[in-house]
């Protein structure tokens, strides 16, 4: 006897036993039972997620003899029978478009459409499937029927790329019913797998069965062909290395050695872990595809411990732990690169793909480590001016000068903290001010600048350093002219709504509302012009070398490189 494949064999056979398309399903049922079936479908999803299924459980609804209330047909009648199986019947046509996509096709497809069904009380079904590959010759041959069908006649179009289609032949799409279908999740598939095995007389532990759903991409006929496979090597008992032999992937130990070889070195030892990978057989495609499912997986474990990731807990404890010695933006640049290598494509055109994987195994070896900014700072022996409360500009204060001026205004803010309830919640509307900071205004404006910068508080979004930078003085009429430094800043400061967001957050710290003017030379670069994504970088950067002299020493020194 004839072995049936396993996606032939336990097809579903009503709408309740679709998996995941409720939102098709359910419709088409009720659609059934009210008698309100359109005359065209068009269903849209990737392959194997029961387009095809859905279209054959409709046509054995609209023809079953013993269909329930419900609009669910029986399933063991002769007609449903025929219908499920794909066997000949008179009133279910399936045409494969691939093959039939010319306009004589379509023609001959009109003309067949036009004969009444065999019998009184039946419908005539016509699945398309693979519909976008039909010519627009084609499709204009049946845009007529479409729009005026015969009486008892439904055609069901089914396509995994619709906008081919739209590109195509755009008013079909007004003349069918469009359902979009789900890829199936793994769960659903894992549920689907295990009652499948039951009535195989065969057993599978859930991690094998997760592995098959993971790799079958949310497709249930792709994960029931695998199912397949591995039954045909084991005989039944479907474990977690039999379920990867048959599928080529690499074990987890694999990858925790390759994170250990990042982690701690030494970097020759990547063209070993790839050589046993080639020598084994291994696919380094599917190698790929399965680091780049461990890089995201120790990146989401980095940033959440408790993240609900799809792994064994064995393996997840053990990223866990290896993922604690990478900073977080460190596996964001290691899973760029991953990706980079896809994106680019030079993978897939590469004759020898041992190439690729191994620069870029190398390039995550040799990764510069991220190190923050105050992190760095604090290591050359001293904090930013921006935490020890001094103005903007001026050179650096080794000496600890600094902190001995900066102490009367350390003991000014205790004395401010100190005051009584009352007055906070006097000022508590000002400027969302924090209960441990009360600002008192003062009568200097230049005063009144360099602590509104100093604390941040609604400075405009990006003007912040170039703000400390620049140079301030009091006028004759008891305004603020500012000198910016030449560049990009100076065309924002020229704009009314950023002079505006400056006086209204200065007001709080002057008591009044200030009057600004902004020093434009003619010669700057604040007219107007477009603002590249460089000069900004640039210009933050000379504004950050101004007020820590430390640290363009060691960008210098160190090479490093400022990420933003």
């Amino acid at each position: 006897m004839s072995h049936k494949a396993l996606a032939r064999k336990h097809r579903p056979r009503a709408f309740s036993e679709v998996a995941t398309q409720e939102h098709v399903s359910e419709t088409l049922r009720r659609a059934v039972a009210n008698n309100r079936v359109g005359h065209a479908y068009l269903f849209c999803g990737p392959r194997g997620v029961g387009k095809t299924t859905l279209a054959r459980v409709l046509a054995m609804a609209l023809n079953c003899p013993d269909r329930t209330d419900e609009g669910e047909p029986c399933g063991e009648c002769e007609s449903c029978t025929r219908i499920w199986g794909g066997h000949t019947a008179l009133d279910v046509v399936e045409i494969d478009a691939a093959s039939n996509r010319g306009v004589d096709d379509a023609r001959d497809l009109r003309e067949r459409a036009m004969y009444a069904p065999s019998a009184e009380g039946r419908t005539k079904v016509y699945i398309v499937d693979e519909a976008h590959m039909l010519t627009r010759e084609a499709w204009n041959a049946l845009l007529k029927i479409l729009e005026e069908p015969p009486p008892r006649v439904i055609f069901v179009f089914a396509t995994t790329e619709p906008q081919k289609i739209q590109q195509a032949a755009a008013p079909i799409l007004s003349r069918c019913q469009r359902f979009d279908f789900r890829r199936i999740g793994v769960p659903d598939i894992v549920a689907r797998l295990s009652t499948v095995l039951e009535q195989e007389g065969a057993s599978s532990p859930e991690d094998a069965l997760r592995v098959i759903a993971r790799k079958a991409d949310g497709g249930m006929r792709d994960a029931l062909s695998l199912l397949d496979q591995v039954i045909s090597l084991t005989g039944g008992e479907v474990d977690l290395d039999s379920v990867r032999r048959v599928l080529g992937l690499v074990e987890d130990e694999r990858y925790i050695d390759l994170v250990d070889v990042l982690r701690n070195g030494p970097h020759e030892a990547v063209f070993g872990l790839v050589q046993h990978l080639v020598d084994e057989g291994y696919d380094l495609v599917e190698f790929y595809h399965g680091l780049l499912d461990v890089l995201r997986t120790m990146l989401r474990l980095r940033l959440s411990p408790e993240a609900d990731v799809d792994v064994q807990d064995d393996v997840r404890a053990q990223l866990a732990d290896r993922a604690e010695a990478f900073a977080p933006g460190d596996l964001v640049r290691m899973l760029s690169a991953a990706a980079d290598l896809e994106t680019q494509g030079s993978l897939r055109r590469s004759s020898n793909p041992r190439l690729p994987i191994e620069m870029l195994l190398l390039r995550m070896s040799f990764l510069d480590k991220t190190v923050g900014l105050e992190e760095l700072i604090t290591a050359l022996g001293g904090e930013s001016k921006t935490n020890n409360g001094e103005g903007s500009g001026g050179t650096a204060d080794p000496k600890g000068e600094g902190a001995a001026a900066a102490a009367p205004e350390e003991e000014q803010a205790k004395a401010l903290r100190s005051s009584s309830v009352a007055e906070e919640d006097a000022v508590a509307g000002q400027d969302q001010l924090s209960v441990t900071e009360l600002i008192t205004p003062s009568d200097d404006i230049c005063e009144a600048w360099a602590r509104w910068v100093v604390s941040g508080r609604r400075v405009p979004s990006g003007l912040g350093p170039f703000l400390q930078s620049a140079s301030v003085s009091e006028e004759s009429d008891g305004g603020l002219l500012i000198t910016p430094l030449p560049g990009p800043a100076m065309e924002r400061l020229g704009r009314s709504a950023v002079i505006e967001a400056i006086r209204e957050g200065m007001t709080p710290f002057l008591g009044r509302m200030p009057i600004l003017r902004v020093a434009l030379p003619e010669d700057g670069r604040g007219g107007g012009g477009r603002i590249t994504r460089e000069e900004v970088h640039a210009d933050t950067l000379k504004a950050l070398y101004r007020q820590e002299p430390r640290l363009e020493r060691a960008v210098k020194e160190l090479d490093l490189e400022l990420m933003e």
